[in-house]
């Protein structure tokens, strides 16, 4: 299913860089004149950074001179920390794993009250869920395996990560009882995988764009002696009740190595979102720069070939930006009802909620 993985995770972002510093460069004047917009990613050791980069550079580039839209890209703690700088205009755009862009709209989960100042502009690149659990331990092969566990150590993400917030949301969902089940261990990517090598704890939440380099490196050294969990449609269905965000995504053999059987797990879109207040005309010259230069974006971050104009607006939470609207208008897209809130609620909307 996925071709083969051009790049290194560092060559990937030295392109990044080297094509930021002699794209920006090249702009430097146009810069002074052109309204600077932010876009704030997550830790620079994730695909948000490098992918957030890439996406800023080509719209600095293509719109400095011409439109007088600058963009940078800027690091953060993730999805939790961009919702606070959008709500207070430290960044205009931000992405977002997709249960935040809903979870913030309606004022859920870990976002306390309704940020009726944010705005969808697209889906991304998937976010593949990889419930991960010792063989030894699953019976089934399937999520159900995790309510089986008896106070083993087992790793949802880093401690107010978007891994465990999001983790933490499908596991209630599907009635799996984590807080009995399991002895919660908080750990990023890196240190959990070393962790289950080393027989520290027993599974792992790893949600990112496939194939995962830590799932990688687990699957090299560990092989069958590690599963990835397989869904049912009940339990997609299930998670998709309240938000309809998540859809199939498949491993072929191979995808990984030493795995030897199809893998059918689920995926949400990683979601690029920004204020209300933002000129439709930048959010249309944004939008439409993203799209059509998509084949660029492939070549810089493989996670971006998921990326497809079909599935332009699908699981997203929260309603579409007016510029997206009349760029996904021209070029034919249907948007539905749900997206077009933004029509009825602007004046609402122009007041960003003050709590998380």
């Amino acid at each position: 299913m996925s071709p083969t993985l051009k790049y290194s995770k560092n060559s990937r972002l030295i392109c990044v860089v080297a094509l930021a510093s002699l794209l920006l460069g090249a702009c430097s004047d146009e810069l002074s004149r052109a309204r600077p917009y932010v876009l704030t990613t997550a830790t620079t050791g994730g695909t948000f950074y490098p992918v957030g980069v890439a996406i800023a550079t080509i719209a600095h580039a293509q719109l400095a001179e011409s439109d007088g839209i600058s963009m940078t890209a800027i690091s953060s703690a993730g999805s939790l920390e961009n919702i606070k700088l959008l709500r207070d205009n430290q960044a205009q755009f931000a992405i977002l794993q997709g249960p935040f862009g809903a979870w913030s709209w309606d004022g859920e989960g870990p976002v306390s009250s309704p940020q009726t100042h944010l705005r969808s502009v697209s889906a991304l690149w998937k976010n593949v869920e990889h419930f991960v659990l010792l063989s030894e331990l699953s019976a089934t092969g399937t999520m159900q395996d995790l309510n089986l566990l008896g106070g083993e150590r087992y790793v949802l993400g880093a401690r107010n990560s978007g891994a465990e917030q999001t983790g933490r949301f499908i596991l209630d969902s599907l009635g799996i009882d984590y807080q009995e089940k399991f002895t919660l261990a908080y750990m990023g990517y890196g240190p959990t995988t070393s962790a289950i090598q080393d027989g520290n704890i027993v599974g792992m939440n790893i949600p990112a764009g496939a194939p995962v380099s830590s799932i990688t490196q687990a699957y090299a050294l560990m092989g069958e002696r590690m599963t990835i969990l397989n869904w049912s449609q009940e339990s997609l269905d299930t998670i998709n009740a309240r938000y309809p965000l998540w859809d199939w995504y498949e491993f072929p053999p191979g995808t990984y190595p030493n795995q030897t059987e199809l893998i059918r797990t689920v995926a949400s879109p990683n979601v690029l979102v920004t204020r209300v207040d933002i000129p439709d005309e930048v959010v249309y010259n944004i939008t439409k720069v993203i799209w059509e230069n998509l084949g660029t974006l492939h070549e810089i971050h493989r996670a971006t070939r998921d990326m497809r104009m079909e599935i332009a607006i699908d699981g997203l939470g929260a309603p579409l930006h007016q510029g997206a609207i009349r760029y996904y208008r021209e070029i034919g897209l249907d948007i539905p009802p749900r997206l077009l809130l933004a029509e009825a609620k602007d004046g609402a909307g122009n007041q960003a909620s003050e709590a998380l």
